[in-house]
């Protein structure tokens, strides 16, 4: 398998890497089994985050005993020095070791500096002279700060959504870093679900080799798929490209990527999920959006106060209650049998 290098820091990885948001939802043993069975598989990179409820801690009872052997980058997601060393401390404390290889301010508002006032980038630069840290990453979903993160000098990596539904912003930010020397880290390789190729999904990311997609997983058969190019790598044929030209007219524009950042919704609406259900009613068997947990959670939308919290908080500024109300009418359509999927 290709390797990646990330940037200034040195790190070298296979182009294949292990998100590790999903496994909050799983038991620790099932999250043991799937940590060891990538790092025994040639999985060496890790991405957490103090966020990330107890992913941080499930990796350090499963792979605390190779910890040499591997990649660790987490975050956090602190606006005070005081909640960023006690975020570190904390981190270092779940993952049972003593440094973290790369810490990420975690989709940050804003891109900290030097003399900010916020001391958040001097506390970075205290912990990495302390080793505690080796590298100092910023994760974001806002192109604006990203970019200037990479053009800043103060950044080692960078993690941002890449996917075959790039579009020609996100493709700079990626060459910036290669230009830079900034490692990228791509996150949403899957773009949340609505992607459910991950053949093609790779085959894409393998033509940019400054990139480094972290996979979430949750399911061994998940793993299992992504480990299967360490042997074999997925590569472009006319087929994967028919395909991703195929998801490009129907999913780019005016579409939620799951990120979560406009949760919680004061009416207590899942709008990660609602807000793109017409994709995913349509990409994925419709009987599983179609229950009544999920009726039920498409009716809240009604309840919507258009409060516009929502709509503040996107970081690809979409008018999200709208977005809401389209899906919900087109969900109707289908619950009832008016439209076919």
């Amino acid at each position: 398998m290709k390797t990646v290098t990330l940037g200034k820091t040195g790190i070298t990885s296979p182009k294949n890497a292990f998100g590790a948001l999903p496994i909050q939802r799983i038991t620790q043993s099932e999250a043991a089994k799937l940590l060891q069975k990538a790092y025994q598989n040639g999985m060496t990179f890790f991405d957490t985050a103090r966020m990330y409820t107890d992913s941080e801690e499930k990796i350090g009872i499963a792979l605390s005993s190779v910890r040499k052997n591997i990649t660790i980058a987490t975050k956090t997601g602190a606006t005070t020095t005081d909640g960023f060393w006690r975020d570190l401390e904390t981190s270092l404390k779940m993952l049972k070791c003593d440094y973290v290889d790369i810490y990420q301010f975690h989709n940050i508002a804003f891109c900290p500096r030097p003399d900010d006032k916020t001391g958040l980038y001097e506390a970075m630069e205290s912990a990495k002279k302390q080793g505690m840290i080796k590298h100092i990453g910023l994760t974001n979903h806002r192109p604006k700060v990203a970019l200037e993160a990479v053009e800043s000098g103060l950044y080692e990596t960078l993690q941002f959504p890449f996917c075959y539904l790039a579009t020609e912003t996100d493709i700079n930010i990626v060459n910036k870093c290669k230009e830079n020397n900034v490692g990228f880290i791509a996150m949403k390789g899957l773009s949340g679900g609505l992607i459910t190729n991950s053949a093609a999904a790779y085959a894409w990311m393998e033509q940019f080799d400054n990139v480094l997609p972290i996979w979430g997983v949750q399911r061994e058969w998940e793993l299992d798929e992504f480990l299967s190019y360490m042997d074999k790598e997925s590569v472009m044929t006319d087929e994967i490209q028919t395909l991703i030209e195929k998801d490009r007219r129907e999913l780019l524009g005016n579409f939620c990527r799951a990120c979560g950042y406009c949760m919680p919704c004061p009416k207590g609406i899942e709008i990660n999920n609602c807000a793109r259900m017409s994709q995913l009613i349509r990409r994925s068997p419709s009987a599983q959006w179609l229950t009544d947990e999920y009726k039920a959670k498409m009716m809240k939308i009604e309840e919507c106060i258009d409060c516009g919290s929502c709509r503040s908080k996107c970081p690809y500024g979409l008018d999200t209650p709208n977005l809401l109300r389209l899906n919900l009418e087109d969900y109707k359509k289908i619950a009832s049998g008016e439209i076919k999927v």
